[in-house]
Order: structure tokens, then C-alpha cells, then sequence
């Protein structure tokens, strides 16, 4: 049995090893810029090569670590390292959320916003803006850009790299909705909405409100297709269990329930909740599935 000096004596040997490493890919990367012409364009081209190889290797092993709940949980543990978390970041392969960081930089400033009797809503970002919009006391009110001005504008950008400029959107009225069970179409018998392409799942008092809920269903061909549920209060959406980003799975994603987002836990890629959209990237979407309620079960489209 290992013991916990022993332990500690490796973790420290194993740093120590990582930053002398460090060092010399610096002292080589410094040595491969000062060349000059055919010679810096070949070390250039190596090192290009090189990074691309091990991307590559990397992707293969999460995605290989991913494929069981045994693998998931050595994965979970390796990311938490600094040093496995460092170098996933510098390929690529972990990315701070953007949406998660400015999530974090406006509680900071919401105290205050909240002593004076208002708050204020991260709504998106698109290229660089990040668009805010303000309740309570500030919502209208005369003072509210100066509150975004000197506040929230000075927090975002400097706190957050990805951010150069901050909007206010105006407030919205809260939609109506209209109940699913007045609009959506009923299928007549089970075996029409088998041959139809739908599934029939779990029943919706078993989905559990605020989590993700991996499925795994068979199609009418005996294919299998996994699959996330997304319950947030009564509202449930299906999506295939693969990222937009590199179709990695989705099951381990981080739901925050108050901001109806869902973050991929593998570059950081953030989407709403509730319709698939990315608010990291416009423009991409997760694949979401057709869903319905019948007598109390939950089915789901995924064939024909």
C-alpha cells in the first residue's frame, strides 16, 4: 500500500518533472522564433504538426474515457488536476465558458445593484457584447445606464476577456403560455406512434425536476440512439446526448436551472436549456427531438 508521504513525495516529483518541461518547450519555442526564413517556417510547420497530434490523441482519450460510467469518473477526477486541466486547456479541449464567467463577474456586482432595489439578467452574448437586462428599481428608471455604465460595463469588461462592449436590453412582458395538452396532436393507438418513429419513455412524474436524464432508445430498426431529457419545473425537451461543438456527450452537462442554460462539460459551450440555441457560438444548435406527454408517459420522436 502506498502511503500518503510517498504519495505526496510523487506529486511533488511529477510537478516538478512538468515545470522543468515547461521550461525547456519554452527555451525551444523562444530558440524556433528567433530563426529566420526556410528554417523558421519548418519549425514552425513542426510545431504546428506536433500540437495537431496531440489534439488529436487527447480528443481520443476523453472520448474513449467518456464511453463508460467507470471512465467518466477517472476523467472527472484527471480535469480536476491543475496540471491534466492546463494542458487540455492549451489544445483546445477544456475552454472557459464564457456565459459561466460572466455569470460569475455580475454576482459580484449584484449586491449592490440589490441594496438599491435592483438586479440585473445576463440575456447572451454575441461577438464580444454581452446583453444585460436590468429589473426592479433600475428597470426604467433614469439612472439605469449610469448603474450599467459604471458598474456592470467596467465589471464585464475587465473581468471577463471575451467581452469588449455591454448592451441593456429593454424589459418584456412574461409570455403567455399555452398549455402543451391544448395544441399538441394526439396519436391515436401506441403502435401508430411506434410506426410513426416515436418511443415510449419513462413516465413524467419520474423525470426529476433541475437534472439531466440520459436515455438510451430503440428505433423501429432496432437502432439505438442516446438521448438527454432537460426538466426544468413543468417543462421537458429532448436532445440527442451530442454536443454541437464535436459531438461529445452531453449527459455530464452542467444544468443551471435559474438561467436555463446547459454548459458542455468538455469546452465549456453553453446553450439554452429549453430550445438548444448556443450562447457561445450563434448559430449552432443541439439536435432536440420531438416530445410529447400521453396519459402521464413521456414519448419521443426518433425515427421516420
Amino acid at each position: 500500500m502506498t502511503s500518503t508521504a510517498a504519495r505526496s513525495d510523487t506529486s511533488t516529483s511529477t510537478e516538478g518533472a512538468f515545470e522543468e518541461l515547461a521550461r525547456a518547450v519554452d527555451a525551444a519555442v523562444t530558440a524556433a522564433r528567433a530563426l529566420e526564413g526556410h528554417a523558421h517556417t519548418v519549425a514552425e510547420n513542426l510545431k504546428e504538426a506536433i500540437e495537431a497530434a496531440h489534439q488529436a490523441a487527447l480528443v481520443t482519450i476523453v472520448r474513449r474515457l467518456r464511453a463508460d460510467e467507470a471512465g467518466r469518473n477517472a476523467l472527472y477526477e484527471l480535469v480536476d488536476d491543475p496540471l491534466v486541466r492546463m494542458l487540455l486547456s492549451l489544445h483546445g479541449i477544456l475552454r472557459p465558458d464564457p456565459m459561466m464567467e460572466t455569470g460569475a463577474v455580475l454576482d459580484t456586482v449584484r449586491p449592490g445593484l440589490q441594496s438599491h432595489g435592483g438586479d440585473v439578467e445576463l440575456v447572451r452574448i454575441e461577438n464580444g457584447t454581452a446583453y444585460v437586462r436590468l429589473s426592479g428599481a433600475c428597470n426604467g428608471c433614469s439612472m439605469s445606464s449610469v448603474t450599467m455604465r459604471n458598474t456592470i460595463e467596467q465589471a464585464l469588461i475587465q473581468g471577463v476577456a471575451s467581452i469588449s462592449s455591454v448592451e441593456v436590453l429593454p424589459s418584456e412582458p412574461s409570455p403567455a403560455l399555452i398549455p402543451l395538452e391544448s395544441v399538441r396532436r394526439r396519436v391515436e393507438s401506441p403502435e401508430e406512434a411506434r410506426e410513426a418513429g416515436w418511443v415510449q419513455t419513462a413516465a413524467a412524474t419520474e423525470i426529476p425536476d433541475g437534472e439531466i436524464s440520459q436515455m438510451r432508445l430503440t428505433d423501429a430498426s432496432g437502432q439505438q440512439v442516446e438521448i438527454i431529457v432537460v426538466r426544468i419545473g413543468a417543462g421537458l425537451t429532448a436532445y440527442r446526448n451530442e454536443c454541437a461543438h464535436m459531438g461529445l456527450p452531453l449527459d455530464g452537462a452542467l444544468l443551471d436551472v435559474t438561467a436555463a442554460t446547459l454548459t458542455c462539460p468538455w469546452h465549456g459551450f453553453c446553450f439554452d436549456a429549453l430550445s438548444g440555441d448556443c450562447l457561445s457560438a450563434p448559430g449552432a444548435a443541439l439536435e432536440q427531438l420531438p416530445l410529447r406527454v400521453d396519459d402521464g408517459h413521456v414519448w419521443i420522436r426518433i425515427g421516420a
